[in-house]
Protein backbone atom coordinates (compact mmCIF):
# COMPACT_ATOMS: atom_id res chain seq x y z
CA UNK A 1 0.00 0.00 0.00
CA UNK A 2 1.22 3.49 -0.97
CA UNK A 3 1.74 5.99 1.67
CA UNK A 4 -1.02 8.13 0.54
CA UNK A 5 -3.21 5.16 0.46
CA UNK A 6 -2.32 4.31 3.50
CA UNK A 7 -3.00 7.92 4.97
CA UNK A 8 -6.55 7.14 3.35
CA UNK A 9 -7.30 4.12 4.81
CA UNK A 10 -6.18 5.30 8.33
CA UNK A 11 -8.65 7.98 8.11
CA UNK A 12 -11.18 5.79 6.79
CA UNK A 13 -10.80 3.62 9.77
CA UNK A 14 -10.74 6.64 12.13
CA UNK A 15 -14.16 7.04 10.62
CA UNK A 16 -15.83 3.66 10.90
CA UNK A 17 -14.48 3.43 14.83
CA UNK A 18 -15.98 6.49 15.62
CA UNK A 19 -19.47 5.49 13.85
CA UNK A 20 -19.18 1.70 15.24
CA UNK A 21 -18.79 3.63 18.80
CA UNK A 22 -21.70 5.63 18.21
CA UNK A 23 -23.56 3.21 16.58
CA UNK A 24 -22.69 0.24 19.70
CA UNK A 25 -23.64 2.45 22.28
CA UNK A 26 -27.17 3.44 20.80
CA UNK A 27 -28.07 -0.52 19.95
CA UNK A 28 -26.88 -1.07 23.74
CA UNK A 29 -29.27 1.03 25.27
CA UNK A 30 -31.96 -0.52 22.94
CA UNK A 31 -31.34 -4.22 24.11
CA UNK A 32 -32.41 -5.63 27.55
CA UNK A 33 -34.67 -7.72 29.46
CA UNK A 34 -37.56 -5.04 29.16
CA UNK A 35 -38.05 -3.86 25.39
CA UNK A 36 -37.26 0.10 24.84
CA UNK A 37 -38.24 1.74 21.22
CA UNK A 38 -35.93 3.85 19.70
CA UNK A 39 -38.12 6.87 20.42
CA UNK A 40 -38.56 5.81 23.80
CA UNK A 41 -34.86 6.21 24.08
CA UNK A 42 -34.23 9.26 22.77
CA UNK A 43 -36.84 10.71 24.51
CA UNK A 44 -35.39 9.34 27.16
CA UNK A 45 -32.04 10.88 26.79
CA UNK A 46 -33.21 14.07 25.23
CA UNK A 47 -35.37 14.94 28.39
CA UNK A 48 -38.78 14.61 26.67
CA UNK A 49 -40.36 10.90 27.55
CA UNK A 50 -43.38 11.51 29.43
CA UNK A 51 -43.13 7.29 30.92
CA UNK A 52 -40.81 7.39 34.16
CA UNK A 53 -40.45 3.51 33.68
CA UNK A 54 -38.53 3.71 30.73
CA UNK A 55 -36.92 7.44 31.77
CA UNK A 56 -35.55 5.15 34.84
CA UNK A 57 -34.54 2.01 32.62
CA UNK A 58 -32.72 3.75 29.65
CA UNK A 59 -31.31 7.04 31.93
CA UNK A 60 -30.66 5.48 35.42
CA UNK A 61 -29.73 1.51 34.43
CA UNK A 62 -28.68 1.78 30.81
CA UNK A 63 -27.03 4.99 30.33
CA UNK A 64 -24.71 4.65 33.14
CA UNK A 65 -23.62 0.98 31.73
CA UNK A 66 -22.83 2.36 28.46
CA UNK A 67 -20.71 5.02 29.59
CA UNK A 68 -18.62 3.00 31.64
CA UNK A 69 -17.98 0.32 28.84
CA UNK A 70 -16.86 3.44 26.57
CA UNK A 71 -14.61 4.80 29.38
CA UNK A 72 -13.37 1.56 30.52
CA UNK A 73 -12.42 0.50 27.44
CA UNK A 74 -10.73 3.64 26.73
CA UNK A 75 -8.28 3.74 29.67
CA UNK A 76 -7.25 0.24 29.41
CA UNK A 77 -6.54 0.20 26.14
CA UNK A 78 -4.03 3.41 26.52
CA UNK A 79 -3.29 2.26 29.43
CA UNK A 80 -1.77 -1.75 27.88
CA UNK A 81 -0.40 0.46 25.13
CA UNK A 82 2.02 2.38 27.56
CA UNK A 83 3.07 -0.34 29.78
CA UNK A 84 3.96 -2.43 26.45
CA UNK A 85 6.02 0.44 25.17
CA UNK A 86 7.75 1.54 28.35
CA UNK A 87 8.35 -2.63 28.90
CA UNK A 88 9.32 -3.18 25.24
CA UNK A 89 7.23 -6.06 26.04
CA UNK A 90 4.38 -6.95 23.38
CA UNK A 91 2.83 -9.22 26.33
CA UNK A 92 2.26 -6.63 28.90
CA UNK A 93 -0.96 -5.07 29.44
CA UNK A 94 -1.96 -2.29 32.50
CA UNK A 95 -1.76 -4.52 35.55
CA UNK A 96 1.57 -5.71 35.32
CA UNK A 97 2.75 -3.28 37.92
CA UNK A 98 0.73 -5.01 40.08
CA UNK A 99 -2.05 -2.44 40.27
CA UNK A 100 -4.27 -5.23 39.75
CA UNK A 101 -3.07 -7.48 42.74
CA UNK A 102 -3.28 -4.16 45.07
CA UNK A 103 -6.50 -3.47 43.97
CA UNK A 104 -7.51 -7.06 45.12
CA UNK A 105 -5.66 -6.99 47.94
CA UNK A 106 -7.40 -3.59 49.14
CA UNK A 107 -10.72 -5.61 48.38
CA UNK A 108 -9.94 -8.51 49.81
CA UNK A 109 -9.11 -7.00 53.42
CA UNK A 110 -12.49 -4.85 53.38
CA UNK A 111 -14.28 -7.81 52.40
CA UNK A 112 -12.82 -10.91 53.78
CA UNK A 113 -10.66 -9.54 56.87
CA UNK A 114 -12.98 -6.93 58.57
CA UNK A 115 -16.07 -9.07 58.51
CA UNK A 116 -13.56 -11.67 60.53
CA UNK A 117 -12.61 -9.03 63.13
CA UNK A 118 -17.02 -8.78 63.53
CA UNK A 119 -16.57 -5.63 61.03
CA UNK A 120 -19.79 -6.10 58.82
CA UNK A 121 -21.13 -3.45 56.18
CA UNK A 122 -24.11 -3.43 53.53
CA UNK A 123 -25.57 -1.58 50.93
CA UNK A 124 -23.81 1.85 49.88
CA UNK A 125 -21.47 1.30 52.60
CA UNK A 126 -20.32 -2.42 51.04
CA UNK A 127 -20.04 -0.45 47.69
CA UNK A 128 -18.49 2.67 48.69
CA UNK A 129 -15.68 0.49 51.08
CA UNK A 130 -15.20 -1.93 48.21
CA UNK A 131 -14.01 1.12 45.34
CA UNK A 132 -12.66 3.06 47.98
CA UNK A 133 -10.21 0.41 49.12
CA UNK A 134 -9.56 -0.62 45.75
CA UNK A 135 -7.97 2.59 44.86
CA UNK A 136 -6.01 2.47 47.87
CA UNK A 137 -4.67 -0.75 47.51
CA UNK A 138 -3.87 0.61 43.96
CA UNK A 139 -2.46 4.13 44.77
CA UNK A 140 -0.47 2.36 47.11
CA UNK A 141 1.13 0.03 44.75
CA UNK A 142 2.19 2.68 42.68
CA UNK A 143 3.86 4.59 45.07
CA UNK A 144 6.11 1.73 45.77
CA UNK A 145 6.84 1.15 42.11
CA UNK A 146 7.50 4.65 41.68
CA UNK A 147 10.12 4.58 44.81
CA UNK A 148 11.99 1.80 43.56
CA UNK A 149 12.11 3.14 39.97
CA UNK A 150 14.21 6.10 41.51
CA UNK A 151 16.53 3.50 42.39
CA UNK A 152 16.65 1.06 39.71
CA UNK A 153 17.47 1.95 35.87
CA UNK A 154 16.40 -1.24 33.68
CA UNK A 155 13.03 -1.17 33.16
CA UNK A 156 13.27 -5.08 33.14
CA UNK A 157 13.88 -5.43 36.42
CA UNK A 158 11.02 -3.17 37.12
CA UNK A 159 9.11 -5.58 35.24
CA UNK A 160 9.75 -8.42 37.11
CA UNK A 161 9.79 -6.71 40.85
CA UNK A 162 5.84 -5.98 39.61
CA UNK A 163 5.06 -9.41 38.60
CA UNK A 164 6.87 -10.87 42.05
CA UNK A 165 4.85 -8.41 44.08
CA UNK A 166 1.68 -9.12 41.75
CA UNK A 167 2.68 -12.88 43.56
CA UNK A 168 2.94 -12.03 46.63
CA UNK A 169 -0.17 -10.04 47.11
CA UNK A 170 -2.00 -12.60 45.54
CA UNK A 171 -0.81 -15.50 48.15
CA UNK A 172 -1.83 -13.17 50.80
CA UNK A 173 -5.66 -12.58 49.08
CA UNK A 174 -5.80 -16.51 48.56
CA UNK A 175 -5.26 -16.56 52.62
CA UNK A 176 -7.56 -14.47 53.13
CA UNK A 177 -10.69 -16.02 50.64
CA UNK A 178 -9.58 -19.50 52.56
CA UNK A 179 -10.49 -18.13 55.80
CA UNK A 180 -12.93 -15.86 54.70
CA UNK A 181 -16.41 -16.63 55.51
CA UNK A 182 -19.60 -18.25 52.55
CA UNK A 183 -20.87 -14.25 52.60
CA UNK A 184 -17.70 -12.23 52.43
CA UNK A 185 -16.33 -14.67 49.81
CA UNK A 186 -19.20 -14.65 47.30
CA UNK A 187 -18.51 -10.63 47.13
CA UNK A 188 -15.45 -10.89 46.78
CA UNK A 189 -15.73 -13.51 44.10
CA UNK A 190 -18.63 -10.90 42.15
CA UNK A 191 -16.16 -8.57 42.51
CA UNK A 192 -13.50 -10.22 40.89
CA UNK A 193 -15.70 -11.05 37.83
CA UNK A 194 -15.70 -7.22 36.70
CA UNK A 195 -19.79 -5.46 36.38
CA UNK A 196 -20.51 -2.72 34.20
CA UNK A 197 -23.78 -2.85 35.63
CA UNK A 198 -23.42 -1.81 39.17
CA UNK A 199 -22.09 1.47 37.85
CA UNK A 200 -23.89 4.22 38.95
CA UNK A 201 -24.07 8.32 37.41
CA UNK A 202 -22.31 9.38 40.34
CA UNK A 203 -20.01 6.55 40.16
CA UNK A 204 -18.75 8.55 37.01
CA UNK A 205 -18.87 11.79 38.03
CA UNK A 206 -15.52 10.43 39.32
CA UNK A 207 -14.78 7.77 36.99
CA UNK A 208 -15.17 10.05 34.08
CA UNK A 209 -12.76 13.10 34.96
CA UNK A 210 -9.48 10.16 36.77
CA UNK A 211 -9.94 8.71 33.65
CA UNK A 212 -9.89 12.06 31.59
CA UNK A 213 -6.98 13.31 33.19
CA UNK A 214 -4.86 9.72 32.85
CA UNK A 215 -5.60 10.11 28.85
CA UNK A 216 -4.34 13.65 29.13
CA UNK A 217 -0.93 12.10 30.62
CA UNK A 218 -1.16 9.32 28.01
CA UNK A 219 -1.33 11.95 25.09
CA UNK A 220 1.38 13.98 27.09
CA UNK A 221 3.52 11.14 26.45
CA UNK A 222 3.41 10.39 22.95
CA UNK A 223 6.62 11.90 22.17
CA UNK A 224 8.08 10.09 25.35
CA UNK A 225 6.49 6.85 23.98
CA UNK A 226 8.12 7.07 20.68
CA UNK A 227 11.87 7.57 21.83
CA UNK A 228 11.29 5.04 24.35
CA UNK A 229 10.64 2.52 21.23
CA UNK A 230 14.47 2.38 21.07
CA UNK A 231 15.33 1.64 24.48
CA UNK A 232 15.84 3.69 27.17
CA UNK A 233 19.95 4.49 26.44
CA UNK A 234 18.46 5.66 22.85
CA UNK A 235 16.23 7.99 24.72
CA UNK A 236 18.23 9.37 27.35
CA UNK A 237 20.87 9.81 24.25
CA UNK A 238 17.78 12.62 22.66
CA UNK A 239 17.71 14.18 25.77
CA UNK A 240 14.56 12.82 27.01
CA UNK A 241 14.08 12.39 30.48
CA UNK A 242 13.85 9.09 31.26
CA UNK A 243 13.03 8.83 34.90
CA UNK A 244 10.58 11.94 34.53
CA UNK A 245 9.13 10.22 31.75
CA UNK A 246 8.56 7.06 33.38
CA UNK A 247 6.73 8.68 36.38
CA UNK A 248 4.22 10.14 34.15
CA UNK A 249 3.63 6.88 32.70
CA UNK A 250 3.65 4.74 36.08
CA UNK A 251 1.09 7.78 37.02
CA UNK A 252 -1.00 7.63 33.80
CA UNK A 253 -1.37 3.93 33.98
CA UNK A 254 -2.53 4.09 37.91
CA UNK A 255 -5.10 6.46 36.88
CA UNK A 256 -6.27 4.69 33.95
CA UNK A 257 -6.30 1.15 35.34
CA UNK A 258 -6.89 1.61 38.97
CA UNK A 259 -10.26 3.59 38.31
CA UNK A 260 -11.41 0.72 36.27
CA UNK A 261 -10.76 -1.57 38.84
CA UNK A 262 -11.75 -0.03 41.31
CA UNK A 263 -15.55 0.84 40.01
CA UNK A 264 -15.64 -2.32 37.17
CA UNK A 265 -13.58 -4.67 39.13
CA UNK A 266 -10.51 -6.50 37.20
CA UNK A 267 -11.17 -6.48 33.34
CA UNK A 268 -8.84 -8.92 31.75
CA UNK A 269 -7.61 -8.95 28.29
CA UNK A 270 -8.70 -5.41 26.53
CA UNK A 271 -5.58 -3.85 27.96
CA UNK A 272 -3.77 -6.37 26.85
CA UNK A 273 -4.95 -7.11 23.04
CA UNK A 274 -6.15 -3.77 21.95
CA UNK A 275 -2.94 -2.12 20.97
CA UNK A 276 -2.33 -5.65 19.53
CA UNK A 277 -5.15 -4.85 17.11
CA UNK A 278 -4.33 -0.69 16.61
CA UNK A 279 -0.98 -1.95 15.41
CA UNK A 280 -2.20 -4.40 12.60
CA UNK A 281 -4.84 -2.30 11.50
CA UNK A 282 -3.27 1.21 11.29
CA UNK A 283 -0.67 -0.30 10.44
CA UNK A 284 1.97 2.09 12.23
CA UNK A 285 3.93 1.97 15.17
CA UNK A 286 4.04 6.23 15.89
CA UNK A 287 2.09 6.60 19.20
CA UNK A 288 0.78 10.14 17.06
CA UNK A 289 -1.66 7.76 15.45
CA UNK A 290 -1.45 4.40 18.05
CA UNK A 291 -2.72 6.11 20.71
CA UNK A 292 -5.46 7.60 19.54
CA UNK A 293 -6.41 4.02 17.68
CA UNK A 294 -5.86 1.91 20.21
CA UNK A 295 -8.42 4.33 22.81
CA UNK A 296 -10.86 3.70 19.91
CA UNK A 297 -10.48 0.14 19.66
CA UNK A 298 -10.97 -0.50 23.26
CA UNK A 299 -13.78 1.25 23.73
CA UNK A 300 -15.33 -0.25 20.19
CA UNK A 301 -14.48 -3.46 21.82
CA UNK A 302 -15.71 -2.96 25.17
CA UNK A 303 -19.54 -1.90 23.83
CA UNK A 304 -19.50 -4.90 22.06
CA UNK A 305 -19.12 -7.05 25.31
CA UNK A 306 -21.74 -5.20 26.31
CA UNK A 307 -24.26 -5.83 23.33
CA UNK A 308 -22.91 -9.54 23.65
CA UNK A 309 -23.94 -9.80 27.36
CA UNK A 310 -26.97 -7.48 27.28
CA UNK A 311 -28.23 -10.23 23.98
CA UNK A 312 -26.94 -13.20 26.41
CA UNK A 313 -29.35 -12.28 29.40
CA UNK A 314 -32.43 -12.14 27.28
CA UNK A 315 -31.96 -16.23 27.79
CA UNK A 316 -31.24 -15.91 31.22
CA UNK A 317 -27.76 -16.05 30.60
CA UNK A 318 -26.11 -13.69 32.61
CA UNK A 319 -22.29 -13.47 31.79
CA UNK A 320 -19.80 -11.75 33.45
CA UNK A 321 -18.23 -8.95 31.28
CA UNK A 322 -14.82 -10.60 32.35
CA UNK A 323 -15.40 -13.84 30.54
CA UNK A 324 -16.66 -11.81 27.37
CA UNK A 325 -13.27 -9.73 27.19
CA UNK A 326 -11.63 -12.95 27.51
CA UNK A 327 -12.95 -14.76 24.59
CA UNK A 328 -12.24 -11.47 22.30
CA UNK A 329 -9.23 -11.09 23.43
CA UNK A 330 -7.36 -14.44 23.63
CA UNK A 331 -7.58 -15.06 19.73
CA UNK A 332 -5.95 -11.98 19.00
CA UNK A 333 -3.22 -12.63 21.86
CA UNK A 334 -3.06 -16.12 19.88
CA UNK A 335 -2.36 -14.40 16.80
CA UNK A 336 0.45 -12.17 17.35
CA UNK A 337 2.03 -14.87 19.32
CA UNK A 338 2.21 -17.09 16.05
CA UNK A 339 2.83 -13.70 13.90
CA UNK A 340 5.71 -12.83 15.33
CA UNK A 341 6.69 -16.63 16.55
CA UNK A 342 10.30 -15.81 14.54
CA UNK A 343 11.53 -12.52 15.44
Amino acid sequence: MTRDGLHIWRIVLFTLLCIGIVVLAFADLLIGTTKVSIDEVWAALTGSCTNPQYEVIVYRMRLPKVLAAIVSGMALAASGLEMQTLFRNPLAGPYVLGINAGASLGVAIFTLALPMLGIASGGWLMRLGITGMAWVGSAAILLLVMALSRHIKNINVILILGMMLGSAISAVVNILQYMGTDESLKAFIVWTMGSLSTVTLSDLEILIPVTVLGLILAIAAIKSLNMLLLGESYARTMGLRVGLSRSIIFLSTTLLAGGVTAFCGPIGFIGLAMPHLARMTFRTADHRILMPGTILWGAFAMLICCVVCDIMAHSDLLLPVNTVTSLLGVPIIIFVVFRNRNR
